[in-house]
């Protein structure tokens, strides 16, 4: 049974209130060595974090637009103990450090977490101590900040040396197209690891792949929240190349309303009727992200939508996810992607972006769903 008693994702509290460094939105690359620093990527819809929460030995890392590399670390810490940090890039929050418009801490019960979805791709260096793992967080209350209590949920897309997860193995499951060792310990919360039995560099899920299978076995709980979803390493020894090249977040699909609302007659006689749409935005000096929720109030579903609306004061969409997104002038077109063009009746769907502003950052107007004007 391995002895690691603290996981990568876990930061002590005294020492996050005297390191961290948090930076603005990283534009070009930038350089990170401080022990906890971090910066934000894509507008704030990512944060990047050096966490070298396990070992006094520099560690550098370099962040890019979508993830980061180790380009300094020489760990070497025994295989039978705590790995010596945990660079990561994530969406929600981390001991107070919030990434913008995750829509996180979510309820596990709120139907939008079942269309949490993210994927990764990273390369790794010839040698070397080390896993490659998500770490995703639950917690009995919508934390924010400190210590999550309920779960840590790993994903490992690999591993070298002869380390392990915390516990001892419990299981074998199929689950992401592909079949995963599950180990189980605890250390103050559950920790569930799910332990690739081939390599990967890259892994595109559900969340709720992962966490049904840990509720079913008796380790999570459905009353609990989802607070962060990371990507990232955990050297034992050495660590330099390990790199994230692509990092992906979203709620986005389907989501059924556990009461539709009044049903209104489609126009056009082929399902694409009427609709709501609630806007929220999250705006910092000259960067915002927004969110756009879709609801269609008829009675008939929508197979395949565009929806099109208008910034009012030149704002410019930079990015963005769960929608293919395009631009003219003060115009703007969202159209869905291969897994969410279906929207039921009473049901919704939501997508996001990020963008700039100056001198206001009014909120969008004139939504329309398939040429139908929403409300």
């Amino acid at each position: 049974m391995k002895m690691r008693m603290i996981t990568a994702g876990l930061v002590m509290l005294g020492s996050v209130a005297a390191s961290l460094v948090v930076g603005q939105a990283a534009h070009a690359d930038t350089t990170i060595c401080e022990k906890y620093g971090s910066t934000t990527i894509q507008g704030g819809k990512y944060v990047v974090i050096n966490n070298n929460w396990g070992d006094d030995t520099q560690q550098c890392i370099n962040v890019t637009n979508n993830g980061f590399s180790v380009t300094q670390a020489s760990h070497n810490k025994p295989q039978n103990g705590a790995p010596g940090s945990y660079p990561a890039v994530y969406a929600g929050c981390h001991y107070a450090n919030c990434s913008s418009g995750s829509g996180l801490p979510l309820a596990v019960s709120n139907s939008q977490f079942n269309t949490v979805q993210t994927s990764v791709s990273m390369s790794y260096p010839g040698s070397g101590v080390y896993d490659a793992a998500y770490d995703i967080w639950f917690d009995p209350t919508a934390r924010k900040d400190g210590q999550n209590t309920g779960a840590e949920l790993m994903v490992w897309l690999n591993h070298t040396g002869s380390i392990q997860p915390v516990g001892s193995k419990v299981g074998t499951v199929n689950l992401a197209g592909a079949t995963w060792d599950v180990w189980y310990g605890n250390t103050g919360w559950n920790v569930v690891s799910y332990v690739r039995t081939s390599p990967t560099n890259s892994l595109s899920f559900a969340v709720r792949t992962f966490f049904d299978d840990m509720v079913n076995r008796g380790y999570g709980q459905r009353s609990w929240y989802l607070t962060s979803v990371q990507a990232g390493f955990e050297p034992w020894v050495g660590g330099a190349g390990l790199a994230v090249n692509n990092f992906s977040y979203s709620i986005g699909g389907v989501v059924q309303n556990p009461s539709p609302s009044p049903a209104v007659s489609p126009t056009g006689g082929n399902g694409n009727g009427a609709c709501r749409v609630s806007y929220s935005k999250s705006e910092w000096q000259g960067g915002f992200t927004g969110n756009v929720t879709v609801t269609n109030t008829s009675s008939s579903p929508v197979n395949g939508w565009t929806l099109g609306f208008s910034f009012p004061n030149g704002q410019k969409i930079t990015g963005y996810w769960s929608a293919d997104v395009s631009q003219n002038g003060s115009s703007v077109t969202a159209k869905n992607l291969s897994y969410n063009g279906s929207i039921p009746a009473g049901g919704n769907v939501s997508f996001g972006f990020q963008g700039t502003w100056s001198g206001s950052n009014g909120n969008p107007t004139g939504f329309t769903l398939n040429g139908t004007r929403c409300s």
